[in-house]
């Protein structure tokens, strides 16, 4: 990120998805009646309960698998799922936290510039692709960071990678791509 002016980028996290297992079978009908902050989708076959702090939705199905989003780190999601345990265990389960794992990451991040989409696209063509008919952004795909980068004309970044070192070494790998290609200041 060295250009003619050294100021740093701020990425900000907005979404961490995680997933844990309980190693038990839930009775979702049990932790709807008698669970707090919870929504029965029966015909989904799942459970949504909520947390306020922190922030996190989770998605509870009976096989013990659950599913957390909302979280703005990796910690976060931890702590949120570790606490949703925690809940189930309240309710009566036999609940064992196990295998987690952040499956995603979705951050925002905004250059100090505008992008001519058009001349990103052609510089990068194999790994960006830009149909603004479909779409206002282009896409650029990091394939060894696993990472995807949806780039806006006016400099706004939306990525998403399976961890949040992925996110920041997308961010980084992508910035010099776009530095060739801002537009113009107007003056």
């Amino acid at each position: 990120m060295d250009s003619n002016n050294d100021e740093a980028l701020d990425i900000i996290v907005t979404n961490v998805v995680a997933t844990f297992r309980t190693r038990c079978h839930l009775n979702l009908r049990k932790i709807a009646l008698e669970g707090t902050n919870v929504i029965y989708k029966p015909e989904v076959g799942k459970v949504l309960m909520k947390l306020r702090k922190p922030m996190i939705t989770a998605s509870i199905w009976s096989s013990g698998k659950i599913i957390c989003t909302g979280a703005t780190s990796e910690e976060e999601a931890k702590l949120g799922a570790r606490r949703l345990a925690r809940c189930l265990q309240k309710l009566g389960f036999k609940v064992r936290f196990s295998a987690f794992r952040v499956v995603n990451v979705l951050a925002v991040c905004s250059m100090p510039f505008a992008v001519h989409l058009i001349d990103f696209t052609k510089n990068n063509r194999p790994i960006a692709s830009y149909e603004p008919e479909l779409h206002p952004a282009a896409t650029y795909r990091i394939k060894n960071l696993k990472a995807t980068v949806q780039v806006f004309s006016t400099g706004s970044l939306t990525i998403t990678g399976p961890n949040v070192q992925s996110v920041a070494s997308a961010v980084e790998h992508i910035y010099p791509l776009l530095y060739e290609c801002q537009k113009p200041r107007c003056k």
